[in-house]
């Protein structure tokens, strides 16, 4: 049917273009065909005179010979006609000059007309080649059509999940930002009934101290008025410790010695009243920031001698599930462990073992960060929660909760004067905290998420997800300079001088940096050795001789500082990637703790 309506429509066109060409060419040849039609009327004219001239001749001739009278008048006739010859000759000329004329420029036009035929058939194979490439293209067009249909259908009813999709995330985005206020909100009447609470388990014990001591200077007043009876032996031993007297010298009355006697037995008595308040008020200095001698740990001196990790000597649960971070004490004889159970649990180091001492607890989500203070009595831990706790060491008591991040605090560590300490959060902000009073003293704008911070005097040095090392002056609020690594920064570590900066980053190397030319002085990799998380925590040795760092594989990687190359890797008994690595400072111990629930103690025992 297409084809017959193809042949149709090039005949028709064909008829239209040879109509076109004849009403475009007759003008030219009408007035050839014209002439040429003058042309025939006057040879047929010509022909009927010449056949009348011829028959009058005839006749003329046959007259003349009948009658010689008629002469004169036949040679008139004659004369006639010869001009009438002669004038019908020179239009016979003229008309087959024209004719001539006329057929050349029929022969033009008829050639013409053939270039035209050639044309003509040149553009009907073009038509013919055009008309098929139209109807290939007609096809290509439905089948653009019913795709771009197909498309509108699946476009339209994209749309329509869209929008659907577009409604629920907007109620969904309505729902979790009232949960999120909602939870701020019981977040905050727990956190102020926590604190209540935690005030009021203070009172309550403060009350039961006091009237423990009340009680017990009671009952040693009441001891002290009963009468005691002595005998005279009793007496003379009184009297002989008392000193007062010669050995020569005669013996007193007995009201006398029973005077000496009572104010003999009263004075241990006084003493030990002394020695009971002394240990009470040593409590109570307990509770506020200050050192005391009897309470704190004492911090081990330089380590005579740091022992290279070869053997895991205690392999042990440490918490119900991941183990983010792990700290010795300043002492070496406590380890600190943090977990996503919520919860830092401490271990006695005794004899290659770790045993369990106890547990802190007071967080809302998991542990990111363990430090302790120059002297061990306090213990600082940062959370998922958006918040840092301190602990006292000697009772495990919650004693100040640090709130004002908006996002994770993944790291906390105490100034060395012990009274403030710096946070970094998820939330790109440094924040540093009095704890005299209890309050954020300033708060520095980073402008990337802080993944680890070191402290000196007067020198905070935080690692971000930028790639960048920024060190801040602490009164100035600024940046003094900044140091781009070409990894997520995940790690930060002083040295024991605190003159050199170990660095780990998430291109699987560690750096060490020298503070004092702001210069790169040594860099550690090794093959297998891959940094497992944002906050893969590694780790000085104590005399600054060595570099400890735990892989995504779960082995343990230890560097020699001096000669820059790989020393050991332990990798047998952790199962997961490891998360983070302390050095006692003692430097006995290494310990290694893993996205598992396992805990390492390392040694070369």
């Amino acid at each position: 049917m297409a084809e017959r309506r193809a042949d149709c429509s090039w005949k028709r066109h064909i008829s239209d273009q040879l109509k076109l060409r004849d009403r475009v060419q007759r003008h030219t040849f009408e007035e050839i065909v014209q002439q040429y039609n003058r042309l025939l009327e006057k040879s047929d004219l010509q022909a009927v005179l010449t056949e009348r001239y011829q028959i009058e001749k005839y006749d003329v001739q046959r007259g003349h010979e009948a009658s010689s009278l008629d002469a004169s008048r036949s040679d008139s006739l004659h004369q006639e006609m010869s001009q009438m010859r002669i004038r019908h000759q020179e239009e016979l000329t003229e008309l087959h000059k024209k004719r001539g004329e006329l057929a050349q420029t029929v022969i033009e036009l008829n050639n013409q007309i053939q270039q035209k035929d050639r044309e003509i058939q040149s553009n009907e194979a073009r038509m013919l080649e055009y008309q098929q490439q139209i109807a290939s293209l007609e096809g290509d067009c439905r089948d653009l059509r019913n795709s771009l249909q197909e498309l509108e259908m699946a476009n339209q009813t994209l749309k329509d999940e869209y929008d659907a999709l577009q409604i629920t995330f907007s109620a969904l985005e309505e729902k979790l930002r009232k949960t999120s206020e909602d939870n701020q909100e019981l977040v905050s009447r727990w956190m102020a009934e926590k604190a209540l609470e935690a005030n009021r388990l203070n009172a309550e014990n403060e009350k039961d101290t006091r009237r423990r001591q009340a009680k017990l200077q009671k009952d040693l007043a009441d001891a002290a008025k009963e009468p005691l009876p002595i005998e005279q032996d009793d007496d003379i031993e009184v009297l002989a410790e008392d000193g007062g007297k010669g050995a020569g010298e005669t013996s007193p009355n007995r009201p006398i010695s029973r005077t000496a006697s009572r104010k003999t037995s009263q004075q241990p008595q006084g003493g030990l009243l002394d020695s009971i308040s002394n240990i009470f008020g040593r409590r109570r200095s307990a509770n506020s920031f200050g050192t005391s001698p009897e309470t704190t740990e004492p911090p081990s001196g330089g380590c005579a001698e740091v022992r290279v990790p070869t053997t895991a000597l205690h392999v042990f649960e440490a918490h119900d599930g991941e183990v983010n971070t792990v700290r010795f004490s300043p002492g070496s004889r406590l380890l600190a462990t943090g977990g996503m159970d919520r919860r830092v649990k401490l271990w006695e180091v005794v004899a290659g073992r770790c045993e369990a001492k106890g547990a802190l607890t007071g967080s809302n989500a998991g542990i990111t960060s363990i430090d302790f203070d120059s002297a061990g009595s306090y213990l600082l831990a940062a959370s998922n929660d958006f918040a840092s706790r301190i602990w006292t060491m000697d009772d495990y008591r919650l004693r100040h909760t640090l709130t004002g991040h908006s996002g994770k605090v993944l790291s906390a560590r105490f100034l060395l004067d012990n009274a403030r300490i710096v946070s970094g959060s998820y939330d790109r902000t440094l924040k540093l905290w009095d704890l005299r009073s209890k309050v954020c003293m300033k708060t520095v704008f980073a402008g990337s998420s802080c993944n680890d911070i070191v402290c000196t005097e007067q020198c905070v040095m935080s690692g971000h997800f930028d790639k960048k090392v920024r060190f801040w002056d602490i009164r100035a609020e600024s940046i003094v300079r900044e140091m781009e690594l070409l990894g997520r920064v995940t790690s930060l570590d002083l040295n024991h001088d605190r003159s050199e900066l170990l660095t780990c980053s998430r291109d699987d190397v560690l750096k060490i940096i020298d503070l004092r030319s702001n210069a790169i002085r040594q860099t550690f990799s090794a093959q297998g050795f891959k940094c497992g998380a944002d906050w893969t925590r590694v780790t000085f040795s104590p005399d600054g001789s060595y570099v400890a760092g735990g892989s995504a594989d779960g082995a343990l990687y230890v560097w020699n500082v001096l000669t820059g190359k790989l020393d050991r890797t332990l990798d047998r008994n952790h199962s997961s990637a490891i998360n983070s690595v302390s050095w006692s400072p003692s430097g006995t111990y290494v310990a290694s703790v893993e996205k598992g629930s396992r805990a390492i103690l390392w040694s070369d025992m």
